[in-house]
């Protein structure tokens, strides 16, 4: 799995002119799903993105999580993170899961995430053409691949 994490002030999804989802302060994640994820990768990349320490204390030193926030996730699937970009100029998607194998994923990841950060999250909607709004904080963004745990 990979995740585009970034810290917002404000994002939404809307998808046929309307509104999916919004939240105010908190996590805009676009999710990238292939063949070889698990849910084991689930479990990992969940703890990771709740418990990211990217949101400013008091002092203003970057020293709080989501959760300690009590701020919102929006979670948002993108294939296109899986590009290939090696040959030619027109990326290759051939690393992206398929719906059969990314929707039941995306799906546990949203379980996961909610667990995690003990409310519901905010979701697009798989396969759709959405318009990602968002209002980047700082800005912060952190790239993570469940493959390359650095």
């Amino acid at each position: 799995m990979r995740a585009v994490i970034q810290r917002v002030s404000r994002a939404s999804v809307t998808i046929e002119g309307k509104v999916q989802s919004e939240i105010g302060w908190g996590l805009l994640v676009l999710l990238g799903i292939e063949d070889a994820d698990t849910e084991e990768d689930i479990r990992w990349l969940s703890g990771k993105i709740v418990n990211l320490r990217i949101f400013n204390d008091a002092t203003g030193v970057m020293n709080e999580s989501v959760k300690d926030i009590n701020g919102g996730i929006l979670l948002v699937s993108q294939f296109t993170l899986h590009a290939s970009t090696k040959k030619g100029n027109r990326p290759s998607y051939i690393k992206a899961s398929k719906p059969g194998v990314a929707v039941p994923l995306y799906e546990k990841m949203i379980a996961q995430l909610s667990a995690d950060l003990g409310k519901p999250i905010g979701t697009g909607l798989f396969g759709a053409d959405m318009k990602v709004e968002l209002l980047n904080d700082g800005p912060v963004t952190i790239v993570m691949d469940t493959k390359d745990r650095e």
